[in-house]
């Protein structure tokens, strides 16, 4: 297999004046115009650095935040953030631009996922992205995250549809008949939707369904819809000049001022035309409200399928929503609120923000080093009202070893005079787990309880940390007791890095709350040296285990 990859990688930047001629009936620029401008731009990235041709394998959810105007400048940077041997995600953000008060905002961020293709056939093995900045490692490492969430993605969407089955559904008289909502479009692929191999642009089939999918969601509001976001384009197979690309849209389901339309694409030759013999090659789920001439929210009719694949997808649509829900909820926590519940829905979600925390708050710049005893150094940052810790220790075991007693809560106690009680609530899969910890009381107070998720990850490759992530969950089945205080952990954890075979250096996170204030503050003030005690006795306990092993 080649190596191939231009590893200084580096951004692609297009910029696009909004014309007439991209705009809607609005004057604002439409989704499928954008849509094909953003595919384009990710494209080049892909193959500036695989060296050879790429094709579009699918488009991760896609949110529209603000709408750009004619006379409005669009700029989109693209870069490559990983690279999975023949396969790379791209980072993609669009901001526009007003010319008359140069206030620039952003109007989605997304990630794509391209595939390496050579002209001569066969396999490239892609060369890894050259990481020049802290924003590039740390989207290279969030990039291995989001990949899991692709790959599970259909499980946890299964596991919600038999849920959703269970519900029922049509009570209202006047709902509308699915039916009525149904819209049948064709494209035949000329040379100027495709790229110089022939294959038809990824952009150019989305904003094909962007346009169909507009049409079926109009016939139900019986105004001009507006596209909010997209639940993911997936490319099953290629479509090349000469096709004949049949659109099939339909509503699948309402929800006050929102609407589902499911698109599938399918693709024929002649041949294969003749024959009735079609290619599914896509399909995606697009999302779209509506607004007055005051610009309000607009509420859409129920509707009611009239077919059992009809029922599939009204339910369908309910299991999306919960998912999209639960990943906006949790993408835009704030320290306010309390703990997001685990559900089945938003699994994949915590654990990625749960690994994603943990990773920005390593690598902030600006730590300030306030303590250096022997092995252990302790750090402070601070960013506005939010204090942090960092508790760096040299270690004499392997740094695999350090992991795996680490990641395991339950050996806590053995070290850690703040656990009282630690017991394993679910064991969710082999990377995940939820804790109950109690913890003794401080002066005055009662004992305190926390229920946690650990997510533990190991390296790709030797240069990256092992990490163990730690942050507050509610369940369902753990209410809060009047005998404890519950408390929370905003973001913690741990990175372990391996100095040799014998040795490692395991660094410890904390985005400081109220329940470890009154420590941090007495060991900055000298009172007290609880931190290094803690930390004395985590080096202790990992070498003792260690030497058994």
């Amino acid at each position: 297999m080649e190596r191939r990859g231009a590893a200084a990688g580096g951004d692609v930047c297009m910029c696009q004046a909004v014309l007439p001629a991209h705009a809607n009936h609005r004057g604002e620029l439409s989704a499928g115009q954008l849509l094909k401008w953003m595919d384009a731009t990710a494209c080049l990235a892909a193959e500036k650095h695989a060296g050879v041709s790429c094709v579009t394998a699918s488009m991760d959810d896609i949110q529209f935040e603000e709408a750009a105007r004619v006379g409005q400048i669009i700029s989109i940077k693209a870069k490559v953030n990983r690279a999975f041997k023949t396969s790379m995600e791209v980072g993609i953000k669009v901001t526009v631009q007003d010319v008359l008060t140069n206030v620039e905002k952003i109007v989605s961020v997304a990630y794509a996922t391209y595939v390496a293709k050579p002209v001569v056939g066969g396999k490239i093995e892609l060369e890894p992205v050259n990481l020049l900045s802290t924003e590039d490692h740390l989207e290279h490492t969030l990039a291995i995250e989001r990949r899991r969430i692709r790959l599970g993605y259909e499980q946890v969407f299964q596991n919600l549809m038999q849920e959703s089955n269970k519900e029922d559904t049509f009570e209202e008289e006047d709902a509308v008949s699915t039916d009525l909502t149904h819209v049948q479009s064709i494209e035949l692929v000329q040379p100027p939707h495709a790229n110089h191999h022939g294959n038809t642009f990824g952009g150019e089939i989305m904003a094909w369904m962007e346009t169909v999918a507009s049409i079926s969601a109009s016939r139900l509001c019986r105004s001009y819809p507006i596209l909010k976001s997209v639940n993911m384009f997936k490319f099953w197979g290629p479509s090349v000049v000469g096709d004949r690309l049949v659109f099939n849209a339909i509503v699948n389901n309402t929800f006050q001022t929102s609407v589902e339309v499911g698109v599938r694409v399918e693709a024929y030759n002649c041949e294969e035309w003749i024959k009735d013999q079609a290619r599914h090659i896509n399909s995606a789920f697009l999302i779209f409200n509506t607004v007055n001439d005051k610009g309000e929210l607009l509420t859409f009719p129920r509707i009611k399928p009239t077919t059992k694949d009809g029922m599939r997808r009204y339910h369908g649509a309910i299991a999306r929503r919960r998912i999209r829900l639960a990943r906006k909820c949790i993408l835009s926590a704030n320290e306010d609120k309390p703990s997001d519940p685990w559900e089945r829905s938003n699994q994949a979600y915590m654990s990625y923000s749960n690994i994603a925390a943990l990773t920005h708050l390593a690598a902030k710049p600006g730590w300030e080093i306030t303590s250096t005893l022997d092995d252990i150094k302790i750090w402070t940052h601070e960013e506005g009202d939010v204090l942090s810790l960092k508790v760096e220790m040299q270690v004499q075991i392997p740094s695999h070893l350090a992991f795996s007693l680490l990641s395991d809560f339950t050996f806590r106690q053995q070290w850690d005079k703040h656990f009282l009680t630690c017991e394993v609530l679910q064991a969710v899969n082999e990377d995940e787990k939820i804790y109950y910890v109690t913890s003794p009381p401080m002066t005055d107070h009662k004992p305190r309880d926390f229920v946690i998720l650990v997510s533990q990850r190991q390296p790709c490759k030797p240069s990256e940390p092992y990490m163990v992530a730690v942050k507050s969950v509610t369940l369902m089945s753990m209410p809060p007791s009047s005998e404890y205080c519950r408390s929370e952990i905003l973001c913690a954890g741990f990175q372990i890095y391996g100095d040799s075979n014998s040795s490692c250096t395991v660094c410890y996170f904390n985005q400081v709350t109220s329940g470890v204030m009154p420590y941090l503050a007495a060991n900055l003030t000298g009172s007290s040296k609880s931190i290094e005690d803690t930390a004395l006795e985590c080096i202790k306990f990992l070498e003792l285990k260690g030497s058994k092993y």
